[in-house]
Formats: structure tokens, sequence, C-alpha cells
């Protein structure tokens, strides 16, 4: 019996962290203008001259504007039945009308300060920051995307815990650092233990400033420091 090939087209898609004082945020676009809750995430078929890398900086930058970025190639998503869905069917055909019979996406994985000024040039027009405890059920498998993506952060902080100030001011308290783990483990964590770790990793530098116009008792700031961490990498 011959094998039954299929037409299968390749996409990318991005997982965009940032992060609050609240939490962890995902950058989601509207898939609908006319329908607030009809959200997913960013991405896009890729072009017929274009590496898969390159397609996903390429939604990226549209989305940003931002040329540099953390981005990580993470996992392959391609169940069968990923685009089955008669909505989700509908709008690929409205979007791009080929003849799909299997859509395979290759899952990015990016941060960005939530802070920083984005330039959105994309197709999308509506775009918005959203509380990860707060994602809507989304289009194909993109809920399970996000989950994974969030496993995939745990295990580079792992192996490198540096990448978290990605996410972080340039300036920040240990507060906010402790959150953003607890965030990330989406579990509390002994904030003395938690000092303990800080204080043994040479490349958190302690500043002088300490905050302002708080009603608690004021923090002193701190900053990450690439090239302490560098050295201390190459002496690992």
């Amino acid at each position: 019996m011959k094998p039954r090939f299929i037409h299968t087209y390749v996409s990318v898609d991005c997982v965009v962290f940032g992060f609050d004082d609240d939490g962890l945020n995902i950058l989601l676009v509207r898939r609908d203008e006319n329908n607030q809750k009809d959200l997913k995430l960013p991405g896009s078929l890729i072009y017929d001259e274009e590496d898969v890398d390159d397609a996903a900086n390429r939604v990226l930058f549209e989305l940003t504007g931002i040329k540099k970025m953390t981005l990580r190639q993470f996992r392959c998503f391609a169940s069968p039945d990923r685009a089955s869905k008669s909505e989700d069917i509908k709008w690929l055909d409205k979007e791009y009308q080929p003849n799909i019979n299997r859509l395979i996406t290759v899952a990015y994985l990016s941060l960005c300060k939530i802070d920083r000024k984005l330039n959105n040039v994309s197709k999308y027009k509506q775009t918005e920051w959203c509380p990860l405890r707060e994602i809507p059920k989304m289009p194909f498998d993109h809920n399970q995307i996000v989950k994974e993506s969030l496993n995939e952060i745990r295990r580079w902080i792992e192996h490198d815990p540096s990448m978290v100030f990605e996410l972080l001011p340039n300036k920040f308290t240990i507060s906010q650092l402790h959150r953003l783990y607890e965030a990330i483990y989406e579990k509390d964590i002994d904030i003395r233990n938690f000092h303990k770790k800080v204080t043994a990793m040479p490349y958190v530098v302690r500043l002088e400033e300490i905050q302002k116009n708080v009603s608690h008792r004021a923090a002193r700031f701190y900053k990450f420091d690439k090239k302490a961490h560098n050295k201390y990498k190459a002496n690992m």
C-alpha cells in the first residue's frame, strides 16, 4: 500500500514573555478586531524564501519594532488535529487561502521588558499584554504552547539563571527578582534562602540608590552586570 502524503504547511508561533510586579504576561494579538476575546499567539506561515528562524524574527520585528531580541526555538507542534476546529479552518482559509491538510508550527520563546515601547507594524493592529493567569482559551493549540514555553523557561534558568534579568528593569529590587522567580515557578519561594542564592551571584551588583516615594520601607536597587556574568561563566 502506497503511503498517503498530505498537503502540509509550516508556520512559526512566538511566545513573548514580559514581567510586571504582578506577575508574568504574554504578548498576544487579536485575530478578529471585532472580537475582544479572540486572542492568539503572534505567528505566521513561512515565506518560500525564509528559514524558520528568519520567519520568527520577522514576526517579532513586525510586532515590536525591536531588531535584537532573545529568541529561541524550543519545540515543534505537529498534532494532526491541531488545526481541525471549524473556526480555525475558516480563519486559515480567509487569511491564507491555501488547501491545508496539516499545519505544523515551530514554536519560539522570547523575553521582553514590559515597559519597553513597542512599534507594531504587523497585520495584527491590536496587541496586548495578557497576564499569564488570565489567558483565555486560544485557537489551535496555543494554550499548550504557552504551557510548554513556561517549562522551557524553567529549564533555561537551571542552565543559566542570568536570562531572567531580561525581564526586569535595568534597576530592580530583590523583592522584584523574588516575585519573578515565584511567577516562573508558580509557587512560593522562601525569601531567606532566596537572598542567599542571590548573594552568591557575583553578577548581581548592589547599588547605592534606594527606592523613593514608597509607602513601605525603601528597598535598595541592584543591577545585572553582564561583564561580571561573562567573566563568571568563563571561570566556571
